[in-house]
């Protein structure tokens, strides 16, 4: 593995340890709907988005977005399904739903 492969791999770590304590910090607040939350779209739920991403999850799509992320080659289903998982994940918390 070059430097360069190892600084990216590590990168890539040091980002989801962040977005973990940023999730954690979140949760521990209290938090709950407040004025930073932003609505849903047309018929979505908290609920309905956590069965699609728990669908995404199942079927490996996590990989994808961290492939994505890396600048990794992924095909056109592939970035389809992490633009979507993307999506839902910043809906998801954008309205507070883990929270």
């Amino acid at each position: 593995m070059t430097v360069r492969a190892r600084g990216g791999a590590f990168r890539l770590a040091l980002l989801g340890v962040a977005g973990t304590a940023v999730l954690v910090g979140g949760c521990a607040s209290g938090g709950g709907s407040g004025p930073t939350s932003k609505a849903l779209a047309n018929g979505e739920t908290c609920g309905s988005i956590k069965s699609q991403l728990n669908k995404l999850d199942a079927r490996g799509v996590p990989s994808s977005v961290q492939a994505q992320a890396a600048g990794k080659k992924i095909s056109a289903q592939q970035k389809a399904d992490a633009d979507l998982y993307n999506r839902l994940l910043n809906d998801y918390l954008g309205a507070r739903c883990h929270v």
